[in-house]
């Protein structure tokens, strides 16, 4: 008798035993929440990770990089300069945190993060030209193993197959996919879970958990009470952590991947909060209200790690101001570079298609290209994207 059959033949499957068929609820499962230091400051220190002084400051510098970044590009995004941006002002700890552990061979698949990026050392100018619409940033993320996806959830059967392909060759590298709480509502998040789980694939799902799926909350999306507890019905362990601790995430994540490094999948809930909207193409106002973020406002990611800073004597180390002024610079420069970025020629439609470009696409480049030449005027019927 199979496993399987003998547990549909236990005595709560069957109705045998007490008599009658018995309900499993989530009631039934405690799902904790991991946490190292607490709004109000106090902390573990025991439960600390073992980072030395200096990648405790770093921890800090990059939260302060992320916050900084996101205000720069919505400030050009208003003044025309972008077509659209998705900040993630308040999720700093949830995203550095889970980031700092990555290792260089590792592979990144995100949604909403766009720090992990820049801690690889993808140049803040190859962002701004993705976020222009301007493909030659991707190129720039590719060497560094990392891809963006815009279209929610479509990014995770990516990361489950690259995790597979990983799992063939017997590597010690892993995938890391970024997930927020709406792609969890998408068939392709249940596809590319459900795989890992069945497979053994050594990937780890990381979800913020930012309450809202651009306008619809957390609680319309789901019945379940945690998005951890849905891992388990693929065969996952996951972790719940409170993704404005950094060093709960850090934890966290770092226990996960020492899992997954060994062949098992693991889910992380990190739950945290969307300060801005969704995009600058949104109006959170319509669909929640302004005591709701302030209360969330006043559990601040970076303020509640600098106070764990302080008490540990690292605070007066650190600069912030230098640390502000330092990646104001670093922006400045990188969008005078994007600035730069010359027009792309219409040849460029045909050269990117393939690896190797085919007879019938060569053949009508040629085409195209004297056609151009014959009748310039055709290029007054060209659109060459703007800056925005």
């Amino acid at each position: 008798m199979s496993e399987r059959e003998s547990n549909d033949r236990s005595p709560s499957a069957t109705g045998a035993g007490d008599g009658g068929a018995r309900y499993l609820t989530q009631d039934d499962l405690e799902v904790p929440t991991h946490r190292i230091v607490a709004p109000d400051g106090s902390y573990n220190a025991g439960a600390v990770p073992d980072l030395d002084d200096e990648e405790l400051r770093d921890l800090y510098r990059w939260m302060v990089t992320d916050r900084v970044f996101c205000r720069r590009m919505v400030n050009i995004q208003r003044r025309g300069e972008l077509g659209t941006f998705g900040s993630t002002r308040g999720q700093e700890a949830s995203i550095v945190g889970s980031a700092s552990t990555l290792e260089p061979d590792d592979w990144l698949f995100v949604g909403r993060a766009w720090t992990p990026m820049f801690m690889r050392g993808v140049p803040m100018r190859d962002m701004i030209l993705f976020w222009r619409g301007i493909e030659e940033g991707q190129k720039s993320f590719a060497e560094h193993n990392s891809q963006i996806a815009i279209s929610i959830g479509s990014h995770l059967p990516l990361a489950a197959g690259v995790s597979w392909g990983m799992d063939l060759d017997d590597g010690d590298a892993v995938t890391t996919a970024y997930l927020g709480d709406g792609a969890t509502s998408t068939g392709a998040a249940h596809e590319a879970i459900n795989l890992a789980g069945a497979l053994r694939l050594p990937a780890l799902f990381f979800c913020q958990n930012n309450q809202y799926a651009i306008s619809t909350n957390f609680e319309s999306q789901t019945g379940a009470s945690t998005i951890a507890q849905k891992a388990l019905a693929y065969g996952i362990d996951a972790i719940r952590v409170d993704g404005q601790d950094v060093l709960a995430v850090y934890d966290a994540v770092s226990t996960a991947k020492e899992r997954v490094r060994q062949g098992e999948p693991v889910f992380v809930e990190s739950v945290t909060y969307r300060l801005d909207a969704h995009t600058t193409s949104d109006d959170p106002t319509r669909y929640r209200d302004d005591e709701e973020v302030e209360r969330w406002e006043e559990d601040d990611p970076i303020e509640r790690y600098r106070s764990f800073l302080e008490a540990e004597g690292l605070w007066d180390d650190i600069d912030h101001d230098a640390i502000v002024e330092e990646i104001e610079a670093e922006f400045d420069e990188a969008l005078a570079a994007a600035n730069e970025f010359e027009q792309r020629g219409v040849e460029e439609l045909f050269a990117y298609v393939y690896d190797e470009m085919p007879p019938e696409l060569a053949r009508q480049l040629a085409e195209f290209e004297d056609l151009l030449e014959r009748r310039p005027e055709m290029y007054d019927y060209v659109e060459q994207r703007p800056k925005g």
